[in-house]
């Protein structure tokens, strides 16, 4: 399976909510680097492991948001690097309001698995009151 493949299918099992599945196609030391100005980041918004991962941003998405989704307009495919660009949309749960956000994931691979990601999204539109 080539990287985009795999990515492909990881953002596929995401959407449908099989975190385990997902995890479990990434390098186990992955790192994570979540935009600051999320609600739930701490510090620098860095977060390393599966369990890290797990615990400090798939879990905190429903406590956050309803009907969370990344949708994808393109993919932008290097040797080891791979951008995702696209949106995230749902509902921010502090207004009610929905939204609809310009997203981009800066993906890095390491002996064919996700090694490392870099998120960009326009949090202000995500959390608007």
């Amino acid at each position: 399976m080539s990287n985009l493949e795999t990515l492909k299918k990881g953002y596929q099992l995401f959407a449908e909510g099989k975190i385990d599945e997902v995890l479990a196609m990434w390098d186990k030391d992955m790192v994570w680097k979540e935009c600051t100005g999320f609600p739930f980041v701490e510090g620098d918004g860095t977060y390393v492991g599966h369990k890290a991962i797990a615990e400090g941003v798939f879990s905190n998405l429903p406590r956050y948001y309803d009907n969370f989704k990344i949708e994808i307009d393109d993919f932008v495919e290097g040797k080891e690097k791979i951008v995702m660009v696209g949106y995230y949309s749902g509902v921010w749960k502090a207004s009610g309001k929905p939204f609809k956000a310009n997203a981009t994931h800066t993906w890095t691979f390491k002996d064919g698995k996700p090694a490392s990601f870099f998120q960009a999204v326009d949090t202000a539109e995500i959390m608007k009151n």
